[in-house]
């Protein structure tokens, strides 16, 4: 299974925030939107990843306070990144080895989307009741063996 599997299924509504915008602004959206991640985009770029973590690691730093924080100062900046044609394997693996819960999804330079922890685990699952289902199937119709009671 690829990222663009995820993707279709998944749909295309994708949320961006600027580094320059403020934190508060960019935690309103993601409340709003009930969102976990915004992908930081510049100039058509990718350039960082605001996740709840960052939200969190920042407030906690300015002793609950958000203030006049940008984006820019909370981001996680060269966000993990992958492709259409990433399979989900290479991303589970990506992501442990990152601790990354979000990763944004390239084609070229173009931002096609953004693939959760939980896309991931959904899609393995998935897969899983899927191939369990085609066992069953195949077990099921087992031919009987010539002389066996039945």
């Amino acid at each position: 299974m690829k990222v663009s599997d995820i993707l279709r299924v998944k749909g295309g509504t994708l949320y961006v925030v600027k580094p320059d915008d403020s934190l508060a602004q960019a935690m309103a959206t993601m409340a709003e939107k009930d969102m976990g991640s915004l992908v930081v985009v510049e100039g058509g770029a990718v350039v960082g990843m605001l996740t709840f973590r960052e939200v969190i690691k920042d407030v906690v730093k300015n002793g609950g306070s958000v203030g006049q924080v940008t984006v820019r100062e909370a981001m996680e900046p060269n966000p993990l990144l992958c492709n259409m044609d990433t399979e989900m394997d290479a991303v589970r693996r990506m992501m442990l080895e990152r601790h990354a819960r979000y990763m944004p999804v390239m084609d070229g330079h173009m931002l096609m989307g953004v693939v959760s922890f939980y896309d991931v685990a959904k899609a393995v699952v998935e897969e899983q009741n899927f191939e369990n289902q085609l066992l069953k199937a195949y077990i099921r119709d087992w031919p009987q063996a010539e002389g066996a009671a039945g």
